[in-house]
């Protein structure tokens, strides 16, 4: 293969990234956006549909890539610390992976968290959510706060693992006194 077909070829590839991540980035879920509906199987085998939390109080999803890993095991330890404030404000913690269920079990019991774990196996809310990890069936570390209509309040696409849970309890002050 010549040194120029190469270029062109790379040129090509790169040409044709950047518009997908720009188609992708215009279907992006927004804020003041219904908050896509999903059911899930949780770390007990228990089902979390989400339309379910429709009126009973704010719900916060947080997406991360893998049980067990430094960055995620940070993030879940913080919001068990941190869940006594999250449900005072009458708000709901889900985690969210694309982990089996065996995983997310251990992870669940390893690090005694006190709020669900959902496996998203086949990454299709992964996806409809647009946190979905390009070519690998891994979810990005965002997280959602949804209000008890459903709707999307705030997406945070900038997570830092240890801080989430606080800003997530501050979050939700600032928008329940916003309504």
């Amino acid at each position: 293969m010549s040194a120029m077909f190469r270029i062109r070829w790379i040129f090509l590839l790169l040409t044709v990234g950047l518009l997908w991540v720009s188609a992708v980035r215009a279907d992006a879920l927004q804020v003041g956006q219904d908050a896509p509906l999903f059911q899930l199987t949780a770390y007990d085998g228990s089902q979390m549909r989400l339309l379910d939390r429709q009126n009973k109080g704010w719900t916060v999803l947080y997406f991360y890539p893998k049980a067990g890993t430094p960055g995620c095991t940070t993030q879940a330890c913080a919001f068990r610390d941190a869940i006594n404030a999250i449900r005072a404000q009458n708000a709901e913690v889900f985690g969210i992976s694309t982990d089996d269920l065996a995983d997310l079990k251990a992870f669940h019991e390893k690090h005694k968290l006190s709020f669900s774990l959902l496996s998203d196996p086949d990454a299709k809310v992964t996806e409809r959510y647009g946190v979905k990890i390009p070519v690998l069936n891994m979810a990005k570390r965002w997280t959602f706060i949804i209000d008890p209509a459903l709707v999307v309040r705030q997406i945070d696409d900038d997570v830092d693992p240890a801080l989430d849970a606080s800003r997530v309890a501050k979050s939700l002050k600032r928008l329940q006194a916003a309504q």
